[in-house]
């Protein structure tokens, strides 16, 4: 796995007032290779070059192109387009008395970071952690809401941890699934098979994706047990009382049992509000979805999994029907939740799965383009998730006008974006909010998949680009995921228990990523725990740190994680 291996590169950067920023996992040979030059003050440049590092001397050099002025930390930047020079190797660029980190040209740059991340989901696990090699949460939990007594005990150990905390939530653990599942559907010669189900060292005859994907399976088929019972997520925020290792809670008033959340379709608990649900429909969407490609996976390996899988789907399916809307989660001492709005595309990817193209052509009318794109803010989780995944699964299944008019909502979403991106170095188009990392991820995949369905590649550097902000062409030159690669500047203090407490990595975690500096001034209970190493990067525009502190930025999460599993195997396949 070359993107894993230990590899002494030099980070030396030679001017004190402009940096060049690169994406440090690499550029493929015959990939778009960019990266962006900034400097602090106003400055102008009209050239740059590509250094080989074996032997020092320039082997690409090339005009910058037009100026893009002002951006974040920034009074000058550049776009330096260096993707008509093919040769592997290691080199730095230089350009305006700024040289880069060193990088590697080559096709296997991203091989093996899909398989990487997944350490990180498996190291979420609850029940039992194969990371730890030991069980948390073994006695959730009591039911709330439900058409059951209060405080009713189910049998919903399993999944996964959502973040830092210790929350755990159908709706992102559906998608989390979901996105691994497609992994293994549209690319299963990138992973391996070196774990067992559990988790632990081994074989099974299983790539680890799909032993993860059924991990994920597993516990979703427990939050749906009849076909007249769901449930939405187990415990609330009254887990952030401290931070702490996965154990037994025990601060909810029912020995080491969490509350488990019944979806009935009305609004629940919000501080000392109730939240806005509407509906049934977007968290059993997403469970008909998982439980469909599920058992479509599973047919040759599992048929009776892949059967119960099927059947689940219809329920869920049913389920979602009971009343149209959307179900955002609970929240008791705070007033953060998951403050889903849209469910026509839940619904849309659902009803493809039950093969009722008619009615997802109608949900696809309804709700064309995903609404934060070309936007500049939305709420916290508003639009997830963050990309229709509906268009895509639906469009591989349609001919003609049909398949053709879902194709277009994907272009028309993306050009909203590149509206904005196209005036910035960085093609920044996608809004500073919280988890942005995760709408970078997913943005991507759209682009992707809109290049794959048509073969139009006028998104291919837009796409590129929101994919090396992840690795390091930002302004502030780190990698947004945990270790990854292993060379380069990548997040050291995460707001985690595991590497806070028991400096435990979190390999390939993706944390939530940059915010606008007016979110972050006026988030609650944030403080910078060390000096901060990007403070020169900092802007009234966007700021990002590697701090325990701060967990608006530097928390990662396991479903930005898993699509970001997914992209990287698209890349790696690519």
């Amino acid at each position: 796995m070359v993107a894993l291996a230990t590899i002494c590169f030099s980070y030396t950067e030679t001017n004190e007032d402009s940096w060049i920023r690169i994406n440090q996992l690499g550029y493929t040979n015959e990939g778009i290779k960019v990266a962006v030059w900034g400097s602090a003050e106003p400055r102008s440049i009209k050239s740059f070059q590509l250094v080989e590092v074996s032997t020092g001397k320039p082997v690409f050099k090339s005009g910058v192109g037009k100026p893009y002025g002002a951006y974040g930390p920034f009074a000058s930047s550049y776009r330096l387009n260096f993707s008509g020079f093919n040769k592997p190797g290691r080199y730095y660029l230089e350009a305006g008395g700024a040289r880069s980190p060193e990088f590697r040209i080559g096709n296997d740059v991203y091989k093996g970071s899909a398989d990487f991340c997944l350490r990180y989901m498996r190291q979420q696990r609850t029940g039992f952690n194969p990371y730890l090699k030991d069980s948390c949460h073994t006695r959730d939990g009591y039911t709330l809401y439900g058409p059951m007594p209060d405080s009713t005990y189910i049998d919903v150990v399993g999944g996964w941890h959502d973040a830092s905390d210790y929350l755990q939530y159908s709706t992102t653990s559906a998608n989390a699934t979901y996105h691994l599942l497609m992994a293994y559907r549209d690319f299963p010669k990138i992973f391996e098979d070196t774990k067992l189900g559990n988790g632990l060292e081994g074989k099974n005859g299983l790539a680890d994706v799909l032993d993860e994907a059924r991990w994920g399976l597993d516990w979703l088929l427990k939050m749906h047990p009849k076909k007249d019972w769901m449930f939405n997520q187990i415990a609330d925020d009254r887990d952030h009382i401290s931070m702490r290792m996965p154990a037994l809670d025990s601060q909810y008033g029912r020995g080491h049992e969490r509350p488990v959340y019944f979806i009935n379709g009305m609004p629940q608990q919000r501080q000392k509000f109730m939240n806005n649900t509407t509906g049934t429909s977007s968290t059993a969407g997403k469970f008909t979805s998982a439980f469909g490609l599920g058992a479509d996976i599973f047919r040759q390996v599992d048929p009776v999994y892949s059967a119960l899988l099927a059947e689940k789907s219809a329920t869920a399916y049913a389920y979602s029907q009971i009343k149209p809307g959307v179900t955002q989660t609970v929240s008791v001492k705070s007033p953060y939740i998951y403050a889903e709005d849209n469910w026509v595309d839940d619904m849309e990817l659902a009803a493809t799965w039950q093969n009722q193209l008619g009615e997802a052509l109608r949900y696809a009318a309804e709700e064309p383009v995903t609404p934060w794109l070309g936007a500049d803010t939305a709420k916290h989780y508003q639009w997830y998730p963050f990309i229709n995944l509906g268009h895509y699964e639906l469009a591989r299944r349609l001919k003609g006008p049909e398949k053709n008019k879902v194709i277009q909502y994907y272009k028309d979403g993306i050009e909203k974006v590149w509206a904005k991106a196209g005036s910035n170095a960085f093609y920044r188009g996608v809004p500073f909010i919280w988890c942005s990392n995760n709408l970078t991820t997913s943005f991507a995949i759209q682009c992707y998949w809109y290049g794959r369905l048509t073969g139009d590649k006028q998104f291919d550097e837009l796409q590129q680009a929101n994919i090396d902000w992840l690795f390091g062409c930002n302004p502030w030159g780190t990698s947004m995921v945990f270790g990854l690669p292993s060379w380069g500047d990548t997040p050291a203090d995460p707001h985690s228990a595991f590497t806070h407490i028991k400096k435990y990595p979190i390999d390939g975690g993706l944390v939530d990523g940059p915010v606008y500096g007016n979110i972050y001034k006026n988030l609650i209970g944030i403080k910078l725990m060390e000096p901060d190493e990007y403070d020169r990067f900092q802007s009234p525009l966007v700021v990002y740190h590697d701090d325990y502190g701060d967990y608006s930025t530097n928390e990662p999460t396991m479903d930005g994680t898993a699509s970001l599993i997914y992209l990287l195997a698209a890349m790696e396949n690519r």
